[in-house]
């Protein structure tokens, strides 16, 4: 299991099975020893359908590698209705299925065992043709096709063959739809596809009960002790969509227009980065720890004052949630699933989007304002735990099972 998807869904299971339900993960690739995790790995075949769905992206987009892994069609990979786990199930949950794991038809068969089936959302492909967020793109809320990732200018494209056949699948009465947050579940309102589906939000559970807010010292990452730290990160912290630009123009505008403020600040940056030179352009000082592991990000996080955002769009913002668990102030737009958790002035600091102006404002509020670093914490406990998760999870399926 990797990705963030895997990860949070190997978390809703243990919450589950925390709560006394007998839950089992069946994926392609398991890694690690859980028992509760289930393999139904054919390598060869599983590595046809992957490159096939590939070559298929490739073919439509008119040989462009730039958006490869942007979109995904569900038109290849394996049936496992008939696998002993989903005949036994009462219930059968899906999340992430895309990369040649399950395909559209696939699915079909499982809803047509006629079981609940519960869709947990991580992104905006259930509710598009293709793409895993359409960005400043609005052609989802119609009907798709023209499609950019595509380089497209026909209507009947390959993001809308592959948005009707979803339009299709989801006619099923027993397919049910979770969002991770609230801007998720409004983009699924706003599209041509979901929009008459009632969805559920249930956002990501976390283990933030096991989390530190207790403040270590600086010294500890070799950081002068009279500074403020401010950690952000991300898998790949130039991505386009984490806003490292964004990062960059607020860092110069508070050494210009807030010195005493940027003395005051130090970054404390972790992922990859395969540009390093725009570390370079920072104007306040910071450290830059590499690629880091779950338990590295609760130390560096006990290590800081600040957690911060500039991403673009977060459909939950697992950083934050993070960061809050450890006691630090975060600082982030609104464009996304960072408003199911932090609230503007009380536990944080939600900027005007894509101001670097007010970024810098939230980041000078976080500073001269020290919330509580236990409230904080109890803040997540009580939005995000395991139980708290779990336990909306069940009453749903209970419902559902009721019907």
């Amino acid at each position: 299991m990797r990705g963030g998807a895997a990860i949070s869904s190997y978390r809703l299971m243990q919450a589950l099975r925390s709560e006394g339900v007998d839950a089992t993960m069946l994926v392609c690739d398991a890694l690690g020893q859980d028992e509760h995790v289930v393999s139904y790995a054919h390598p060869l075949l599983d590595k046809y359908h992957f490159l096939a769905e590939r070559l298929q992206i490739f073919l439509s987009n008119k040989f462009s590698l730039s958006n490869l892994f942007k979109v995904d069609t569900a038109d290849w990979g394996r049936d496992i209705s008939a696998h002993p786990l989903l005949q036994d199930a009462d219930v059968i949950m899906l999340n992430w299925i895309n990369q040649g794991a399950l395909s559209l038809q696939c699915i079909e068969r499982i809803c047509r065992m006629g079981k609940p089936v519960v869709w947990t959302m991580h992104d905006m492909w259930n509710c598009t043709g293709i793409c895993h967020h359409a960005y400043d793109c609005t052609r989802y809320k119609k009907f798709c096709g023209e499609c950019k990732y595509l380089n497209s200018d026909l209507f009947g494209d390959l993001s809308y063959r592959t948005r009707r056949k979803k339009k299709e699948l989801y006619e099923m009465p027993n397919l049910h739809f979770v969002a991770v947050s609230n801007w998720l579940a409004g983009k699924c309102a706003e599209s041509s596809l979901l929009r008459y589906d009632p969805i559920k939000v249930i956002p990501n559970t976390m283990p933030v009960e096991t989390f530190s807010y207790n403040r270590k010292p600086n010294e500890d990452y070799h950081l002068p002790a009279d500074v403020k730290v401010i950690a952000m990160g991300a898998a790949r912290l130039d991505d386009a969509v984490k806003g490292f630009d964004l990062l960059i123009d607020t860092t110069r505008h508070i050494k210009q227009y807030r010195p005493e403020l940027a003395r005051k600040l130090h970054l404390l940056l972790f992922g990859d980065i395969r540009d390093a030179s725009l570390l370079q352009k920072l104007a306040i000082p910071y450290t830059h720890l590499g690629p880091v592991s779950n338990d590295d990000v609760r130390d560096i996080m006990v290590h800081s004052d600040i957690v911060l955002s500039t991403s673009l769009y977060e459909s939950f913002g697992g950083t934050l949630v993070e960061g809050l668990a450890s006691g630090c102030v975060p600082v982030t737009f609104g464009n996304g699933g960072q408003t199911d958790i932090v609230d503007h002035m009380q536990t944080g600091y939600v900027a005007q989007y894509k101001s670097v102006e007010d970024v810098a404002a939230g980041i000078e509020w976080a500073v001269s304002n020290a919330l509580d670093r236990s409230m904080l914490h109890n803040e997540v406990v009580r939005r995000f735990s395991p139980s708290v998760v779990a336990q909306q999870y069940i009453e749903y399926i209970n419902t559902l099972l009721d019907r």
